[in-house]
């Protein structure tokens, strides 16, 4: 579920943004990129990104490597939520963006039934979006960034529950410890609260759900005061720092999340090298490198933009004069 999430708040992520772009136009500190091959000479191209830290990771991770290639790259990354993202891609006010398979295939394409197998999703969303939206959708990473309920470790123990529906029963029994801390977007979303809670038959009531940043969501469930259940995605570096237990989708309600890049068909025809640039990176992109990731932003503090050069360097794809 991580990715769109924040792993910091947003007040910070905002004043990272703007040290990330000093940086970009060659400030103190800035990453360099190196060259690693000219596919992409003379290109230009406008990357966006959610703004929660997976999301910013994988944004940057596409600003430094289209870079090395040979393109001219403005950043614009960290530019909002799945909506805002999508429809500058769709405006070309950007030109490419991560996404994830299971909110194509829900949000985007309106789909109420999720496709279980990880190979059939991606390839459903990848053909639908591309005949019926023009988008273009390179991937899939490995990683599935899928949404998840999380508690406290010793909470879990104390209540009994392991699963999503355990939740549900334990409203029956005791409804007061069912308080839910959420992030805005799940809140309204068809793969979120809405369509959970009709697959599980669980009604929480209002006043036990709390809507915050999703960041703060992660700290207030350690805190167990505020709520005993967050709303956690699966690729967090956090769920392993604060010793969360995330609780098991029993009715695979939650669709499958492997990331993509998804660019505008003429763009990707325009420039189809980069299938061959963004391939071989994607593919190393698994559930634990992207929770490593995460975890040195959300856990660390280190900003997204040194992170992920720094992989993208130790893997090799940055080319032998990066800095």
């Amino acid at each position: 579920m991580r990715f769109r999430p924040l792993r910091t708040t947003l007040t910070f992520l905002a004043a990272a943004a703007l040290t990330l772009s000093a940086s970009a136009c060659g400030g103190a500190g800035a990453v360099e990129t190196g060259s690693a091959g000219n596919e992409l000479e003379g290109a230009k191209f406008v990357v966006g990104s959610k703004d929660f830290t997976e999301n910013i990771m994988l944004g940057k991770i596409a600003v430094h490597l289209l870079k090395a290639h040979g393109a001219e790259i403005v950043d614009k990354t960290n530019l909002g939520g799945t909506v805002s993202n999508r429809k500058a891609l769709e405006s070309g006010e950007i030109d490419l963006y991560w996404d994830y398979s299971g909110t194509g295939w829900i949000e985007f394409l309106k789909n109420t039934k999720p496709i279980q197998d990880s190979a059939e999703q991606f390839k459903a969303t990848a053909e639908a979006d591309l005949s019926k939206n023009k988008i273009k959708w390179i991937g899939p990473t490995p990683l599935n960034n899928t949404y998840a309920l999380a508690i406290r470790s010793e909470k879990a123990q104390e209540l009994g529950v392991k699963t999503v529906s355990d939740v549900a029963e334990l409203l029956k029994t005791k409804p007061q410890e069912v308080t839910l801390c959420i992030e805005t977007e799940f809140s309204t979303r068809d793969d979120g609260l809405p369509g959970l809670s009709k697959a599980y038959d669980m009604e929480i009531p209002k006043n036990q759900v709390k809507l915050l940043d999703t960041g703060v969501v992660y700290t207030e469930t350690d805190k167990g005061q505020t709520c005993n259940f967050g709303e956690v995605f699966t690729t967090d570096g956090r769920i392993a720092a604060l010793d969360l237990t995330v609780l098991e989708d029993d009715k695979k309600f939650f669709p499958i999340y492997n990331a993509a890049v998804t660019v505008r068909q003429e763009t990707f025809e325009k420039y189809p090298a980069l299938e061959q640039v963004l391939q071989p990176v994607i593919a190393k992109l698994d559930d634990a490198t992207m929770q490593q990731l995460n975890a040195q932003v959300d856990v660390e503090g280190m900003e997204p933009d040194k992170v992920s050069a720094e992989w993208l360097k130790k893997e090799g794809f940055l080319g032998s004069d990066a800095a």
